[in-house]
């Protein structure tokens, strides 16, 4: 898996489509927790794949929501981003707004794990550290009982994500909470940057 886009241009990439900080910073979360998967499931090679995949996987949410992966190709091909990465953006919201099936290990990671961050990112913000450093697995298990936090955050789309992995619920949690801590740090410094 080759990435034909630097880590600069993929982000002006974003940026250029993407403005409110809140999206931004989503896609630098889900950035680092996909090069942290890649590590850590042995893919380390594909890291900067994964991540970049992780960076653009929602391009054309903010301006075109209703389009969520459908405007995404148009725009990832005229930056000369190839098809297999193309098919791997689109993969994240399959059965959502998109019919295209995750099938590499990356995709279902990303598919498991993009509403997952947006979930635990949630349940930082009610912390009084605002962070994921002194969160648990607990935590994000309340959270995810309680259908009414973080609402949007889709628990089905999560239960099927770690089922497709082959993982208990509670690993796809541990992990991702672990890959976002890896990276808040880095991404609270680029966000004030």
């Amino acid at each position: 898996m080759q990435s034909n886009l630097t880590r600069e241009q993929a982000l002006a990439l974003l940026k250029t489509y993407n403005k409110e900080p809140f999206h931004i910073q989503h896609a630098l979360t889900v950035e680092g927790v996909m090069r942290w998967y890649a590590n850590e499931l042995g893919y380390g090679a594909d890291a900067d794949y994964w991540a970049t995949v992780g960076l653009l996987h929602d391009i054309d949410f903010e301006n075109w929501p209703e389009e969520h992966c459908q405007k995404a190709p148009e725009l990832l091909r005229q930056a000369g981003v190839g098809e297999d990465m193309i098919h791997s953006v689109c993969s994240h919201a399959y059965g959502l707004c998109s019919d295209v099936e995750p099938v590499h290990e990356m995709e279902k990671v990303l598919f498991a794990a993009d509403e997952l961050t947006g979930l635990i990112g949630a349940a930082a913000l009610m912390r009084p550290s605002k962070s994921v450093m002194d969160m648990e697995v607990s935590s994000v298990k309340k959270k995810f009982k309680d259908k009414k936090f973080a609402a949007g955050c889709s628990r089905d789309v999560i239960a099927e994500g770690a089922q497709r992995l082959g993982w208990e619920l509670t690993d796809l949690m541990d992990r991702t909470l672990r890959a976002m801590q890896s990276c808040e740090e880095s991404i609270r410094k680029e966000m004030q940057g």
